[in-house]
């Protein structure tokens, strides 16, 4: 199944911070996914059966901590990835036989204090084949924040996951972190061919950092980019707008296939060909970017050169003050 239609689908955040208890924020959680899952099946419907992917923004489940202590959001918006919510999707990809990707803040029994802001890739089959989490974050927990003991855990690969389908090599990029190319490329490393990228961010006419991010990640790792954006984020002391549209389906060579404008909407969804894009790699060519990289040159430099520390929960006890200190130092740093 070399060709097939991928969507990036558009839709509305109900966010869960005015909820007064967990039981309350987690039906606002059911609430939402019932809304996502209704929409990608009669997108589907209305696409057609060519469909086979569909990739949904960042916050499509809870929005995002807006005051909440890292405790506090921990308790109301975090998940395992054994939720009954998870077994719908599961169940609904199996359905619908489409591969389902999102983002979500996930609980981890081996960092009972921590939450890691989690994509996954859920296959036609209803099995999560993919679970990648965040590694650039303002103000949530990262495995950088606890590498060493990430490592003894999980290994140094379980950082840049990448799963091999008949869609193609699949791997996931979490929302700011397109606008860090060293992920992106960590994952082309390891054969990735398309980026399902959730987000939620402005959607400007004007061309933002992120989308010039979108189409450089592509053109440069030669690989598709399905990203997604909300249509607003309701039920929070946020302008409802603010992160609204202009999801896409971006090509190996950077051109925009299919985009979104506001609101609600299936309308980014295009064929994807990874034959053609396999062949485009195989070319002796200016524009095989993969082939002519030459990774040795710039290796020293990373090793050599620490910018924001790993490690940094194992002396002191996380919050959002110790973000701002943190990164207030390495700007210290950097200006020396």
């Amino acid at each position: 199944m070399m060709r097939y239609k991928a969507l990036a689908l558009q839709t509305e955040c109900f966010a869960i911070n005015k909820c007064v208890d967990q039981s309350s924020s987690y039906a606002t959680m059911e609430k939402s996914l019932q809304k996502v899952l209704a929409e990608t099946k009669g997108s589907k419907a209305f696409i057609g059966s060519d469909l086979k992917l569909v990739v949904l923004p960042e916050y499509f489940l809870t929005s995002f901590p807006f005051g909440e202590s890292m405790k506090q959001w921990r308790e109301k918006a975090c998940l395992s990835t054994s939720d009954d919510l998870f077994k719908q999707m599961m169940e609904f990809c199996a359905q619908q036989s489409i591969f389902l990707s999102g983002n979500f803040y996930e609980l981890d029994d081996n960092f009972p204090e921590l939450y890691f802001q989690s994509s996954f890739i859920i296959d036609d089959k209803g099995e999560l084949i993919l679970k990648y989490r965040r590694l650039n974050s303002m103000f949530a927990p990262t495995p950088h924040d606890v590498m060493d003991e990430y490592l003894k855990i999980y290994g140094y690969e379980a950082l840049f996951p990448v799963v091999d389908t008949k869609l193609g090599k699949l791997a996931c990029i979490a929302s700011e972190e397109i606008l860090y190319p060293e992920i992106a490329r960590c994952l082309m490393m390891r054969g990735a061919e398309v980026f399902l990228h959730s987000s939620s961010e402005a959607g400007s006419p004007q061309l933002t950092h992120k989308e010039v991010a979108k189409r450089a990640r592509a053109i440069e790792n030669i690989c598709y980019v399905i990203s997604s954006n909300s249509a607003g984020i309701s039920g929070i002391d946020f302008p409802f707008a603010a992160t609204d549209g202009l999801s896409k389906v971006v090509s190996y060579e950077g051109h925009i296939l299919s985009e979104a404008g506001t609101g609600g909407s299936m309308v980014a969804n295009s064929y994807l060909d990874i034959e053609a894009l396999r062949d485009y790699r195989s070319k002796v060519s200016m524009q095989n970017y993969n082939a002519r990289q030459r990774f040795e040159l710039y290796a020293p430099s990373y090793t050599n050169y620490s910018h924001y520390p790993a490690n940094s929960f194992v002396k002191e006890k996380p919050s959002k003050e110790l973000f701002i200190k943190t990164q207030l130092n390495v700007i210290k740093k950097l200006k020396n």
